[in-house]
């Protein structure tokens, strides 16, 4: 057995910060009123603040995708290749049944499960299966895989299969995010997972500057030029908007709707030039955190360490939330039951500012401090628990 190896805070503190800022968006999706009345990133309705709003949380899904890619590096100097593989394929079968189990009912309450949303959560299990396979492959080829996809999956945007059958089901899973309404249940093939394989791949390649025979400082310079080649990639290609993104950008009628539209990027599959703009700042993130962190750092940490118990707590006290303001707003709290997918949910007369939406995103946060500080240590102290790693 190889030598345990010592958690990267830089690592953590990322991870943290990312969840933090997730929430924001789950918050805004159950209580916010303009949600119900336009796209956040639709330019011709929304403004500034709500954009960013919505626009800031892009930052998260590809971050945890690619650390997890990180963690598998890490957990490779420890672990056999034969081990990897298993613990990322268990792992992975795990992630997808607790996606169609627990985090659907978090959700939407419904317990006839008659929709289900391949999220997040999805993607996070089904990359980790394929990467399960792909550990066995020499470290270039993994590399070679990872870039190809990245650079290569949106000359996948065009085709598209029509209807609602087992064909069209198995591209929208790979490729082509869409709904599905085969009466019961209906889809919602929300995290496509070709692009994420990709993302969680090239995770995995970065994780080899976390070896211990690499040097903090080389470390340092690799992570700060990667990022810093990926922001400035983006920039270049997004100008000439050509490729890398099936949304093109415009000049709008200011500068600052001009600059919206140029950051405008497509999530649902996540586009390269999407990857590009969330995955450059983070790399540069931990280039610069590679060091000490003070003691302000340490709520955050704490976040960082606990991310599944975190996501499904949060989910579940947001959506308990929501009964208790539909009860002191008067409405109906089987509202909160929600039977088609959240497109649908709009109770009538339901709703609330964006400031709103802050202040309970915060409290949602303030609330779930001392339980996951607590799971933390836990964890912690507990590290002989085979089953902790799973959540």
């Amino acid at each position: 057995m190889k030598p345990k190896t010592a958690r990267i805070e830089s690592i953590d503190l990322l991870r943290g910060i990312v969840i933090v800022i997730m929430a924001i968006d789950h918050v805004r999706t159950y209580f916010h009123a303009d949600k119900f009345v336009f796209d956040p990133t639709d330019l011709t309705q929304t403004n500034p603040a709500i954009f960013f709003t919505r626009w800031i949380t892009h930052f998260c899904a590809p971050a945890f995708v690619f650390l997890a890619g990180i963690s598998a590096s890490m957990i490779s100097q420890r672990k056999t290749k034969g081990e990897l593989s298993r613990f990322l394929f268990t792992r992975g079968l795990w992630l997808v049944f607790i996606e169609l189990t627990i985090i659907n009912f978090a959700w939407f309450f419904n317990p006839s499960f008659s929709f289900y949303v391949l999220g997040v959560i999805w993607a996070l299990g089904i990359s980790m299966i394929a990467l399960s396979i792909l550990v066995y492959l020499p470290q270039k080829i993994i590399l070679a895989i990872g870039l190809i996809i990245l650079f290569g999956h949106n000359l996948l945007d065009t085709i598209h299969v029509a209807g609602i059958n087992l064909k069209a089901f198995i591209w929208a899973i790979i490729h082509d995010s869409k709904r599905l309404d085969f009466g019961n249940p209906n889809i919602n093939a929300q995290y496509p997972v070709l692009a994420w394989i990709g993302i969680m791949i090239l995770g995995y390649a970065t994780g080899a500057l976390y070896k211990k025979d690499v040097s903090q400082t080389t470390r340092k310079k690799y992570l700060m030029t990667i990022g810093l080649s990926a922001i400035l990639l983006f920039i270049v290609l997004r100008a000439v908007n050509i490729y890398g993104d099936p949304s093109r950008w415009s000049v709008q009628g200011s500068t600052v709707f001009s600059i919206l539209s140029f950051i405008n990027t497509t999530k649902y599959p996540p586009s390269l030039l999407y990857s590009l703009m969330t995955l450059g700042p983070c790399l540069v993130f931990l280039a610069i955190m590679e060091k000490p962190l003070g003691s302000w750092a340490q709520p955050l940490l704490h976040f960082g360490r606990v991310p599944m118990f975190f996501y499904i707590l949060h989910l579940y006290l947001i959506h308990l939330m929501v009964i208790i303001a539909l009860v002191i707003t008067g409405g109906d709290w089987h509202d909160a039951i929600i039977v088609d997918g959240l497109r649908n949910f709009h109770p009538p007369g339901y709703g609330f500012s964006l400031g709103v939406v802050y202040l309970i995103w915060i409290t949602v946060i303030l609330i779930l401090y001392p339980l996951c500080k607590w799971y933390d240590r836990y964890k912690m102290s507990h590290k002989d628990k085979w089953w902790l790693s799973y959540l």
